[in-house]
């Protein structure tokens, strides 16, 4: 059993890194939160031309430009994502992808060729809500695309949203969907492709957390380098080396869980790698405040943009009891 990943997805990782790297993605966040789109959105067609979202599309849909299904080379992806803070329903546009397609191979073929075309290509953003998921939708506004699934399994593109809730990180704004809208589906089928997503949504947000934990301990241990007290580095106090062995400990731990996650996407697997990621990440986040002291609240640091999205990200697409829950139910059987 191979446990690393091969060269053909390090290679895309890698692309997804340098692509970010290059890209302004500080600036576009700080956009996005102020309700200007453009350059988020700019940086969204980059990383579809990278074949991202192509990845969430089966390749039963190739002529739709569908490679996937690839969980493992997307969770790669995701992960990157996370790292760079890129803004916007990235996660839910994918599970969108994923559930037009699982509705592809249950007969319903109509939703998949109309709307993944533009998923795919970068073209078109889409927001979701699935039962398990949460009432909510993501960034409604800047959102093509806005999906439900209700509980008596009915697809419906919603024709809008409430206004936006008040949240901790600006660039990820809640809203109540329109409660009807076009029917685009329904039955046993839309249930069983709405479960289908949910474990890829929660899977792809595990690897955002994973990413934006990474991000957090780098940007602390840079600091507590150069930060100094009574003329040295606090960098070399016993105390803080300790809180940041236990975070880079938190991170290495949940790491495994997100592949072997990605690898049998056993819905119990995905909770599990969902709330040890989460937790992860808030617990970087907490030790990044901490240690970059008074500094660390204002907004004007880059870090602010990576501290808002802990917290919001361990709660999205299950919430730590959810996912307790969802490992306990599992495990009982």
């Amino acid at each position: 059993m191979r446990f690393l990943p091969t060269a053909e997805q390090s290679d895309f990782a890698r692309a997804l890194h340098g692509l970010l790297g290059a890209s302004d993605v500080p600036a576009a966040v700080r956009a996005w939160g102020a309700g200007d789109h453009g350059p988020g959105r700019a940086l969204w067609s980059r990383l579809a031309g990278t074949g991202l979202f192509a990845l969430a599309a089966d390749e039963a849909y190739g002529d739709l430009g569908g490679l996937g299904l690839l969980p493992v080379e997307l969770a790669l992806g995701f992960v990157e994502l996370g790292r760079a803070g890129v803004a916007g329903p990235v996660v839910e546009t994918a599970a969108a992808a994923v559930l037009l397609s699982a509705l592809g191979e249950a007969g319903e073929e109509g939703p998949a060729k109309r709307f993944l075309p533009g998923l795919v290509a970068g073209e078109a953003l889409a927001s979701l809500a699935l039962p398990g998921g949460g009432p909510y939708v993501l960034d409604a506004d800047a959102a093509t695309y806005c999906f439900t699934v209700s509980r008596a399994g009915e697809l419906r593109l919603a024709g809008g949203a409430g206004e936006p809730l008040r949240s901790t990180d600006p660039a990820r704004r809640l809203s109540r969907p329109a409660a009807q809208g076009e029917l685009l589906a329904a039955g046993p089928p839309v249930l069983e492709a709405a479960g289908t997503a949910l474990g890829w949504a929660r899977l792809l947000t595990a690897a955002q957390c994973l990413g934006v934990g990474e991000a957090l301990l780098a940007r602390t241990v840079q600091y507590v380098k150069q930060r100094t007290q009574f003329g040295a580095p606090i960098g070399g106090f016993q105390a803080v080396k300790h809180r940041l062995a236990d975070t880079l400990l938190a991170l290495e731990f949940a790491r495994p869980l997100v592949w072997a996650a990605a690898l049998g996407l056993a819905p119990w697997e995905v909770a599990a790698a969902k709330l040890a990621a989460g937790e992860a990440a808030y617990a970087a986040a907490m030790t990044a405040l901490q240690l970059h002291g008074a500094v660390g609240y204002t907004e004007e640091l880059d870090l602010s943009l990576w501290l808002r999205k802990a917290r919001p990200l361990r709660d999205a697409w299950g919430s730590p009891s959810a996912c307790r829950a969802a490992v306990l139910q599992d495990r009982e059987r």
